[in-house]
């Protein structure tokens, strides 16, 4: 989900624009007592500064993270905020789904050319993938490691490899990343959670070293998958899982044009039964493509922290 938990009162920041577009998951997270807010909020300085420059925004991961951080900060230890899915330890959590995946491959008798994973902050598709890359270094293993993001926030194909702050008020910490720039404000694509400006710091280094690929795939593309995939499985899944899924029949696709068999693995991260709202836009012709534009990556770059390296 494209928000940021904190405190076990469970007071929650969630991006505006999903915020508007997943009503359901904001109902259920009330439902059991949360505060849900739609940030930037006035509530704290950080959303009063975005609003200020600009107050019809519509959020980003990197402003509901500045929010967060600062009401655990100023909160006198009352408060206490965990960051995720872009942070090494939290990868190392996931990868319970690659080993999991590696024995059900075992027992099919199957072994897979492609491992493919949505890429937001880098959490998902790194818990079905680092598995598999591990057998690629210590057992020579050459199974293509591909990570899908959205055309619109391409942070591993068009974003450039620096340091950068997570969050856009930069309190987080600085890392060496793919990123955007932190200021980044993405357009209001449905999949929200692979709107982040950055992405993990290891899964970073594997992509700069020729360790795993990256694609880019577009939002209606993304759908079309994803409501062929539910016709066919009976599955409804997440706009994020759809991002997967469209690589994943792509490859098949190729495979077949060349007469090869492939053996494709990729990872369904979640269902979209809260996400109805997107599956209506689609289907009633109201969602577009988008293609970040290099030139707003470029002007980004002004922004970097300035960070020196001990020789």
């Amino acid at each position: 989900m494209a928000c940021n938990f904190f405190d076990l009162d469970l007071e929650v920041y969630m991006v505006k624009v999903s915020y508007q577009q997943k009503p359901y998951r904001r109902i259920l997270m009330e439902t059991y007592g949360a505060q849900v807010f739609a940030s930037p909020t006035p509530l704290t300085q950080s959303g009063r500064q975005i609003l200020e420059k600009d107050p019809e925004s519509p959020g980003s991961l990197g402003i509901a993270i500045s929010e967060a951080v600062e009401v655990a900060a100023t909160s006198g230890g009352e408060k206490k905020y965990s960051l995720g899915s872009v942070l090494n330890h939290v990868l190392l959590h996931q990868t319970v789904i690659g080993e999991e995946a590696l024995k059900q491959m075992d027992l099919a008798g199957e072994y897979p050319d492609v491992v493919i994973g949505c890429v937001g902050g880098g959490s998902n598709f790194s818990g079905i993938a680092y598995p598999f890359l591990r057998q690629n270094l210590r057992e020579g293993k050459r199974t293509r490691l591909v990570a899908v993001e959205p055309t619109a926030t391409p942070s591993l194909t068009k974003g450039i490899y620096a340091y950068d702050y997570g969050d856009s008020s930069e309190m987080a910490p600085i890392v060496k990343m793919h990123t955007l720039g932190h200021d980044f404000v993405p357009p209001p694509i449905h999949a929200g959670g692979l709107r982040y400006h950055g992405m993990a710091p290891s899964l970073c280094a594997l992509y700069d070293s020729g360790h795993i690929e990256a694609i880019a795939v577009p939002q209606l593309g993304t759908f079309e998958a994803a409501v062929q995939f539910t016709r066919t499985e009976g599955i409804l899944p997440a706009p994020e899982s759809a991002h997967a899924i469209r690589a994943a029949i792509d490859e098949a696709l190729d495979a077949k044009a060349k007469g090869e068999k492939r053996v494709i693995l990729f990872n369904l991260s979640g269902h979209g039964h809260f996400d109805l709202a997107s599956y209506q836009a689609y289907l009633s012709g109201q969602l577009t493509d988008y293609d970040y534009p290099i030139e707003a990556i470029q002007s980004a770059m002004q922004t970097l922290p300035q960070v020196s390296i001990p020789a």
